[in-house]
Formats: C-alpha cells, sequence, structure tokens
C-alpha cells in the first residue's frame, strides 16, 4: 500500500505573530518557519503504518516555494521514503492545492491520503475535504485513530458529540487530528539519510492546472489586547465586578 502526505510549510508555531505594518498580512522574513503541526502527525501516521508492514512506501508532497524542501526533508528525515515538491512563488487557495494534489495522486496513485485536517497559519480547514471530493473518494476527518485492514480502513474520528467510527474501502482521503499520535523526533542519523532520499521537483505551471486566486485579502489585523486581570477581596465584590463588566458589554 502506498501513502500520500501533503505538508505545508508554515511560520513556526512558537514564533510570535506579527501583522505587516501595511496589514496586507502577516510577517514572514527572517522568522523561523517549520512543518505544519498537523502535518507532523499525519507524517508520524504514515511512517507508523510501513513500518507494522501495512504500508510499502510513504510520500510526502509539499506546494510552495523552494525553501519547502527543507519541510519535505523533515518529513524524509520523520521516516518518509521519497518527496515530491511542486514549486510555486504564489500564495494558493485550499481549492487550487486540492487540484494539484488530485493531479499527483493520479500520477502516483496512492491507497491512501493522510493529511493534516488544517493548517495552522490559515485555519482553513478544506483542504482534505475538497481533495476527497475531486477524486471521488470517501472521507474521514479529525482522524483519533486509524486502523488499515485489507482494502478496507477503519477511522475513528471526533465530532462535537463524542466518537465516530467510520469504515471506508480504499482508496480514501483522511485528516489528522491532535489526538491520533505524538510526532516523533528525528534524529541525527536520520536527518543525514534524509539528505540522500529523493525529491523530485515539479513546477507549477507544467501542470495545466488554474492557481488564480477566487478571494481577495481586504485586511489582516492582529486581535485587540486582552485587558488585565483584577483582584477582588470577596465575592460580593466579585459579583458587584461581573455586573459593572456586564452593564460595559
Amino acid at each position: 500500500m502506498k501513502i500520500l502526505v501533503p505538508v505545508k510549510r508554515v511560520l513556526d508555531a512558537n514564533v510570535a505573530v506579527r501583522v505587516k505594518p501595511d496589514g496586507s498580512g502577516v510577517e514572514l522574513a527572517n522568522l523561523k518557519m517549520s512543518m505544519n503541526p498537523f502535518d507532523e502527525i499525519a507524517v508520524e501516521e504514515a511512517v507508523k503504518l510501513r513500518e507494522a508492514g501495512t504500508a510499502s512506501e510513504v510520500i510526502v508532497v509539499s506546494i510552495g516555494p523552494a525553501q519547502a524542501a527543507d519541510t519535505l526533508r523533515s518529513g524524509l528525515a520523520m521516516g518518509a521514503d521519497r518527496a515530491i515538491l511542486v514549486k510555486t512563488e504564489d500564495a494558493l487557495e485550499p481549492l487550487a492545492i486540492a487540484k494539484i494534489l488530485k493531479h499527483i495522486a493520479g500520477t502516483e496513485a496512492p491507497d491512501l491520503v493522510i493529511m493534516g485536517k488544517q493548517a495552522i497559519d490559515d485555519d482553513c480547514n478544506q483542504t482534505a475535504q475538497m481533495l476527497s471530493a475531486l477524486l471521488d473518494w470517501p472521507q474521514a476527518m479529525f482522524a483519533s485513530k486509524v486502523e488499515v485492514s485489507g482494502q478496507s480502513v477503519t477511522v475513528t474520528r471526533e465530532i462535537d458529540g463524542g466518537l465516530e467510527t467510520l469504515e471506508m474501502d480504499l482508496p480514501a482521503v483522511i485528516s489528522t487530528d491532535l489526538r491520533l499520535n505524538i510526532p516523533r523526533y528525528a534524529s541525527l542519523p536520520n536527518v543525514m539519510k534524509a539528505k540522500k532520499k529523493p525529491l523530485e521537483e515539479i513546477a507549477a505551471e507544467s501542470l495545466g492546472i488554474s492557481l488564480a486566486p477566487q478571494l481577495h485579502v481586504v485586511a489582516t489585523n492582529p486581535p485587540p489586547e486582552r485587558k488585565p486581570g483584577a483582584m477582588v477581596d470577596s465575592v460580593d465584590a466579585l459579583v458587584e465586578k461581573l455586573k459593572s463588566e456586564a452593564r460595559v458589554l
């Protein structure tokens, strides 16, 4: 079984986000970039399936600038077998990304696509669902447990009311939630081995897919600053404080 894992290069989760002075977006210059945390979970799950003998190959794919190769090398160091970089300098929307991934899936013919449920830079949570629709494959979003048996996969997913278990025929698309696993740290020997693993580069323009944006960002603004907390001496003072705050709101 072959598993395809899309990964995205995003601003590191530990870096404080700053909005550009002109409000055109988030400042990225000279800041640490890393693999999207939900995608790390997807890579970990795919590698675990291969280590268990369920999968024979794990392919990581990223869509972005040349620097995204570093993100792919991180996936290779975690245990993926090879990587594909679809190079573009444009900031792509979920539908364009899903169309590119459909093309890659058509070329590689994976049995399973495992990807993060969303990216922490835009929080769209759309690409996996769009890819499933374009491929006409079954989908299971927000997976907290994945079990593959033969030509089917059983996924436990988190919903508002608790847990839901789905069984799907392969091929299928799965998106990962936080509680699926804990991603491993890549050891130094594996980081060195990753440099020798194959990484194919494809120009996005060569795929014949329209990447024109459908949305226009009017402005980006930082969230309002939180008001400082206040100490009170008694329950009565707390109740009165809450009443006064309610009147202000």
